[in-house]
This record gives structure tokens, C-alpha cells and sequence, in this order.
């Protein structure tokens, strides 16, 4: 068993301005937002107060590998605490492609994880909201494959997803999937049947195919703009077909490497910032030193500039971003006000993934997620001063 390093809390109050507005609030909480008002005589203060951030893509953090079924629970936990200081206070383990037993053994492992955080009445467990599925059923070639595993790529199949609910006791809640497959279709009907979101992603889809997939119930679209052929038709091709889609929520990885500052602009611009949302698509190396690392079977470096690359060459494998940064740089380089940087990192994300109790804001009835921060407007740079999950403090600067 854990020692707990907090627990959910009593009844506890914060002070703080919201950011896109003049006005200074005082929150009261539990588990759960009892009561939001307004200050008539608001004290003066730098900082602000907004609900905690979400992120639906990690693969790994802080040293730990969410996909390597030999991750130790106290591994976790502790990977866990290091993303509180970067002011997530929701987020998704995502599995990537690999053999059918390793994908079953991470999701049990990441299961039973959760549940002894959980049993030792940490906030950990909390924050550990649901688990992403991101392949194995994605496109088999060479660019829109990314760094998954070519070996283990294989069609959609509702039976292997039926093992990985048991294996997770139902916490898959976001699956990635490429519509290029014939069975793509009646595949993402039987996920939007079990209350399971279907992400479009690592794909070479045609339009009709993105457009059946998005019938049979697609909603999201994974890391726009990522994980396809460096060369496409300048007019018809699978990120322009995503972009048109008003059914679909585009997820975006704002590290200044992934994708330019343009397309950012103009993806937002697209898809209108209320259908747009942050993740990091972390990896292992994420807060460590840059070197060289392991992401299960293979080698990768994380260099200096932040990336994450398959050791020697340029391919990207996941990246070394945190949240409160892709926030800042949402601002420096997509051209979108804080507000609308936090929505994506929050309530849109929330949205999207069906995290319930996270879709309203600062509202009564709603999960006592909070996050302090600081904000330069000259620097576009966010510094988190205290995380809270469910009503615990988890983080204080």
C-alpha cells in the first residue's frame, strides 16, 4: 500500500482572477465546486484560478512508460505527481501499438494501478481518469504509421477490443483508429455503442472513408496535422477532409516541433477554437534529461530543443511536451487569446473525451480540478503555483 502524499480534502476555499475577465472570485469546494461568487471588494492579485487541465494523450512521463506492463505502481504514481506540477489534474495513459498481449498486459497493469491509488485514497487515482487506446488498428505504411511498430499493425477488431475493456476493467474510454480499413466503419459503431470515443489518426484515409467513419459515430481526430506522408496533394488529402469536418474535434500538439505556427492558425481557424484541443503525446523521456531512452522495444534521444526522435533519424516518437507549456505556446504561436488556450486544455477536451463533471468551468456541482498560475503575457509563459484534484491539494510551488 501507498503512503498517500495527500488525500481528498474538507471543505476549502481560493482566491483568484479569471483569466479574460476583470473579475476576482472566491471558489468553495470539496470533492466537487460548492460555490463560485464573485468579490465586491476583490483583493488585488497576479494570479489566477481556472479548473485544472486535461490531457487525453500520455504515453509516458517523468522517467515511466504507461505502455511496459513491468511499470510499478509507485512509478506511476510518482509520474503522476511530476504532471500536478504542470497543472493536469485529468489525464488519459494512452497504449500504443504493440503485440495483443503486450497492449493487454499495460491496461491491466494501468488497471490495477488505479485501483490501489484508489484504495489508498489518493488524488493519483483521480487524476488517472480513463486509458486511450491510440492503434494497433492504424495505417500500415511508412509515415502515416509514425513511430508505431509495423509488425504489430493489424485491422480493426471488436473482439480484441471487447479483451482490452476486460483487461481494463472498462477504463478505455478513447480509441485511435485509422477509417482506411474496410472494417473501420462497423468497428467505430460498436466503440460509440459502448460509450467509447473514436479518434481518426495515423491514417492515409480517403475522404469517403473518413466520412463513413464519422457516419458510424468518429467524433475526434488525433494530433492533426501529425502521423502523415510528408508529401500529399495540395488540395484533396486527409488533413484537409479532417479540417472540413464540423463533426470532428481536432486534437493538436503545440510544442513549436510538430506542427508550424501557419497551420496551427489555420487549423484553429478551421475547425473554430470551441472544436479544437490540447494534448502533449508524451513519452517516457518527458521532464527527464535529454539522452538516450527505450519506449519498450525501441531506441529513441530526446534532444535538447524538447523533441523525441527514433535514435538516428528524425522520425519523430512522441514528444517531451507538459501542458502549462503547450498552453503558453498555443498563445505565442496559434494566435488565440489565454482564454482560449485554457478551453482547449479543459472543458474542450473534457467535451470531446466525456469527462463528466469537467465539461462546465467553474461552476457548482462541477469536480473541485482547480489550478493557480501566474501568467507573462510578455513571455507567453504559464507557472503553475498549486494543483488540486477532487478537492485535494496535490501541488504547491
Amino acid at each position: 500500500m501507498f503512503e498517500p502524499a495527500v488525500r481528498v480534502g474538507e471543505r476549502r476555499s481560493a482566491i483568484g482572477a479569471i483569466p479574460g475577465r476583470s473579475s476576482v472570485v472566491r471558489v468553495e469546494y470539496g470533492e466537487t465546486i460548492e460555490a463560485v461568487d464573485d468579490l465586491i471588494e476583490p483583493p488585488e492579485t497576479a494570479e489566477f484560478l481556472h479548473p485544472g487541465f486535461i490531457d487525453v494523450q500520455v504515453n509516458g512521463f517523468a522517467g515511466v512508460d504507461y505502455n511496459d506492463p513491468e511499470s510499478s505502481h509507485e512509478a506511476i504514481a510518482e509520474s503522476i505527481r511530476k504532471m500536478f506540477m504542470c497543472g493536469v489534474a485529468r489525464f488519459f495513459p494512452t497504449v500504443i501499438t504493440g503485440s495483443a498481449e503486450r497492449i493487454r498486459g499495460a491496461l491491466r497493469n494501468l488497471r490495477s494501478a488505479k485501483e490501489e491509488l484508489h484504495r489508498s485514497g489518493m488524488a493519483e487515482s483521480h487524476a488517472m481518469e480513463a486509458f486511450h487506446v491510440e492503434g494497433p488498428h492504424i495505417s500500415p505504411d511508412a509515415g502515416p504509421r509514425g513511430a508505431h511498430p509495423v509488425e504489430h499493425v493489424r485491422p480493426p477488431d471488436v473482439e480484441e477490443f471487447n479483451r482490452w475493456q476486460e483487461a481494463a476493467d472498462g477504463h478505455v474510454r478513447l480509441v485511435t483508429v485509422s477509417p482506411e480499413w474496410e472494417q473501420t466503419p462497423a468497428y467505430v459503431r460498436h466503440l460509440a455503442r459502448s460509450g467509447v470515443v473514436a479518434s481518426i489518426g495515423h491514417t492515409k484515409a480517403q475522404g469517403d472513408q473518413i466520412r463513413a467513419a464519422v457516419d458510424a459515430g468518429a467524433t475526434m481526430s488525433t494530433h492533426l496535422g501529425n502521423a502523415a506522408f510528408p508529401t500529399l496533394p495540395k488540395i484533396q488529402n486527409c488533413i484537409w477532409d479532417q479540417l472540413a469536418e464540423d463533426r470532428l474535434t481536432a486534437s493538436f500538439i503545440v510544442d513549436g516541433i510538430h506542427i508550424p505556427g501557419p497551420f496551427l492558425r489555420a487549423a484553429v481557424r478551421a475547425k473554430g477554437v470551441e472544436r479544437a484541443v490540447l494534448v502533449t503525446d508524451a513519452v517516457m523521456p518527458a521532464m527527464c534529461a535529454p539522452g538516450p531512452y527505450k519506449l519498450g522495444q525501441v531506441d529513441v534521444e530526446l534532444h535538447a530543443n524538447g523533441s523525441v526522435t527514433i535514435a538516428g533519424s528524425d522520425r519523430l516518437a512522441g514528444s517531451a511536451l507538459r501542458m502549462d507549456h503547450a498552453i503558453g505556446n498555443s498563445v505565442r504561436l496559434g494566435g488565440v487569446t489565454l482564454r482560449e488556450a485554457l478551453a482547449m486544455a479543459t472543458v474542450n477536451a473534457a467535451r470531446v473525451a466525456r469527462i463528466a463533471g469537467r465539461q462546465r468551468g467553474l461552476t457548482p456541482g462541477e469536480k473541485a480540478d482547480l489550478v493557480r498560475f501566474r501568467w507573462s503575457e510578455k513571455a507567453h509563459s504559464l507557472q503553475v503555483i498549486e494543483t488540486v484534484v477532487a478537492g485535494a491539494t496535490v501541488y504547491r510551488a
